[in-house]
């Protein structure tokens, strides 16, 4: 259950950062960043600040506590371990939604607070998640994601048919329509590349399975770039859908039943199906176990 509210009956009177440092037995390291952070409230919601008198009877912390549901990384090492993540399950939490497990809570429950994600990838898309163990592997790691120094390649299922390998050199910027996370290409974007492979066309179903190849990282750039050439992945429930649809299975306003109805499939089909790095001198080369 990730962030989750707490309550704790306060000394009236005392100065906020004395009483969290004295009276409570957490961190006070960790209360005092929450303070900095307006993750601590009175009564009223109102957030406390530093050198605050406390007048409320109870102050209320909002606070990560990792939970596990059993989620094992596929390898796990002194340095870095990778998860296989499936489809639904967000790799970091929102401190606007509190009980919300997340890949973020295996990390920390598994590895303690030096675990961290290295990259992320979206909820809806399942595979493969680097995560480090340490400070050090952590800085390494998260360079060599910053240049890009690795090969990450993705298999996603489209409509139609892909007859031969194509290059996306179409740059990619925020939407400004009703959803404030999706994207859009256009020419004031952002370099944005990406190879697609086609890998076999179901001709019943005009659906082609493909290998996505992104040379940039921008957000939802291989959903983006297929939709932009006519070829949206299956079971996409915010691109090339209906705006009122994607707004409303983004809060949640969606039953299943209905999703398969509108977009066919219980799931977006993209998964990051393989990735491979090297560290401290050895090359690493890990694929997703799982199958659509």
């Amino acid at each position: 259950m990730p962030y989750i509210k707490k309550e704790f009956k306060t000394i009236k009177g005392k100065k906020i950062e004395d009483f969290l440092i004295q009276d409570i037995p957490l961190d006070s390291k960790l209360l005092l960043t929450l303070l900095e952070k307006g993750k601590i409230s009175d009564e009223k919601n109102k957030r406390l600040q530093k050198n605050q008198i406390i007048k409320s009877d109870f102050i209320y912390i909002v606070i990560f506590e990792p939970q596990t549901k059993g989620l094992k990384p596929i390898f796990d090492s002194f340095h870095f371990a990778i998860f296989d993540k499936p489809s639904g399950i967000m790799v970091h939490p929102s401190s606007h939604q509190l009980n919300v497990y997340t890949l973020l809570d295996e990390i920390k429950y598994q590895f303690g607070e030096k675990g961290s994600l290295v990259h992320r990838i979206d909820a809806e898309t399942s595979g493969l998640v680097l995560v480090s163990k340490n400070a050090f592997s952590d800085m390494m790691l998260k360079n060599m994601f910053e240049e890009k120094l690795y090969t990450k390649k993705y298999k996603a299922l489209v409509n139609g048919e892909i007859k031969e390998e194509l290059t996306i050199n179409t740059p990619i910027t925020n939407d400004t329509g009703l959803i404030k996370l999706k994207m859009k290409t256009d020419v004031n974007g952002k370099e944005s590349t990406t190879i697609i492979k086609p890998i076999f066309y179901d001709k019943k179903n005009n659906e082609t399975l493909i290998e996505a190849i992104p040379l940039t990282g921008r957000q939802h750039q291989i959903r983006v770039h297929l939709n932009s050439i006519g070829h949206k992945i299956m079971g996409d429930p915010i691109y090339g859908v209906d705006e009122k649809f994607a707004n409303d299975f983004l809060k949640n306003n969606i039953s299943q039943e209905e999703r398969i109805k509108v977009i066919k499939r219980e799931r977006l089909m993209l998964q990051a199906d393989y990735l491979e790095f090297e560290f401290l001198e050895i090359t690493y080369k890990f694929k997703s176990k799982r199958v659509f």
